[in-house]
């Protein structure tokens, strides 16, 4: 408990009485400092810990801390870094290059019922081609998938997207776009994914007799994959010219021979058998599977946006849904802030104080300066 005390003084001459500023408030006329309304902010939306959970826990040690005055912070708290995650939103969406992008879904409470809300983010992460722009994470909540969210999302980029086959990124992709077309990179460890769940020979052996046959072509195509991933491994943070020439040397002739090879084997396969689908989700995207090869700026997969939504992930689990369409985007603007600190090695719990603590006092001129 601090306890201010602030004395007022008259002038006997004039009669003017001064009185000392009341000492900064996190929130409006709000009672709890930075600390531990960090706390309160990581753990709900960096370890997954819902209010009510929080708000027993300081029960038990003898804090009354009610569930709506803490809904209550958050809300402001979120307020009052909303300057920080327009800054993230600029730093991301100006990527020259690269972006990842990915989303998932979270419940979202309506009259009577839940909706398939959904997150999407959009890593920008140079590291891999030896990028010196810190890395960052973006995420939008929607109410639900519909196209015209992405589309407003990246409505001034015009790199490259790393993200999967929704169609919903198609408007992005075309040639007649006013901003120019995105170009459209898919992932190998997505595609990859497929054929190992017809190759998986330990979850085979698990299942005993109800175990499916393990089809050989599926366990090649894991090992042709696999090849390529080994020499990713070897240039990955090396600079975009040096990854550029090793990928021409050493995995340009590995994806034209694997593409033969699923050609030849497609062509013996029927439409029902279950190796079929995962080699047509590769050969009709051909072009954006092996872009890779003419750009050493490009990653072979697109585990940057699906790290990132990891959190999402687990949390469903715990918190169940977002209690409203403000409280999914609340969501997205705290996920936006804790994961950019994570990944820039930094401290989200410590970093939350130190902005709260700072922002208010910071000319809007210089707010980058609480970045993490």
């Amino acid at each position: 408990m601090i306890q201010t005390v602030r004395e007022k003084f008259s002038c006997r001459n004039c009669e003017t009485i001064t009185e000392p500023p009341a000492p900064f408030h996190v929130t409006p006329r709000g009672f709890a400092g930075p600390n531990l309304l960090a706390m309160i902010l990581f753990e709900k939306f960096g370890q997954h810990q819902p209010l009510n959970r929080q708000s027993e826990r300081y029960a038990r040690e003898g804090i009354d801390l009610s569930l709506s005055t803490m809904a209550d912070q958050v809300g402001a708290c979120a307020t009052a870094l909303h300057p920080l995650y327009g800054l993230i939103e600029r730093h991301v969406l100006a990527a020259e290059r690269l972006l990842h992008g990915d989303d998932t879904t979270v419940p979202i409470l309506a009259k009577g019922q839940t909706v398939k809300g959904h997150i999407w983010t959009y890593v920008r992460d140079d590291r891999p081609f030896g990028g010196q722009t810190p890395p960052a994470a973006l995420y939008y909540a929607s109410r639900d998938r519909r196209q015209e969210h992405p589309t407003r999302h990246l409505q001034s980029f015009t790199g490259i997207l790393q993200a999967d086959a929704y169609s919903g990124y198609n408007e992005l992709y075309d040639a007649s776009r006013a901003q120019g077309p995105i170009t459209p990179v898919h992932c190998w460890a997505h595609a990859r994914r497929q054929f190992f769940e017809l190759a998986d020979i330990a979850t085979n052996a698990r299942r005993d007799k109800n175990a499916a046959a393990i089809s050989p072509i599926a366990l090649e195509a894991v090992k042709r994959i696999d090849a390529l991933f080994d020499i990713e491994r070897g240039i990955n943070g090396q600079s975009a010219e040096e990854r550029l020439r090793v990928r021409k040397e050493q995995s340009a002739p590995l994806v034209i021979a694997l593409e033969g090879w699923l050609r030849e084997q497609r062509a013996r396969l029927s439409n029902s058998s279950a190796v079929a689908k995962p080699i047509d989700y590769m050969l009709r995207r051909w072009d954006r599977f092996a872009r890779f090869v003419d750009d050493g700026r490009i990653c072979l997969t697109n585990n940057a946006a699906e790290r990132a939504l990891r959190g999402f992930a687990l949390g469903r689990k715990s918190w169940l849904f977002a209690g409203s369409e403000r409280g999914a985007d609340r969501a997205a603007l705290m996920a936006t802030l804790t994961m950019t600190a994570k990944l820039n090695d930094v401290d989200p719990q410590a970093w939350l104080a130190d902005a709260l603590a700072r922002i208010a006092g910071i000319p809007q001129g210089r707010i980058n300066e609480v970045l993490p």
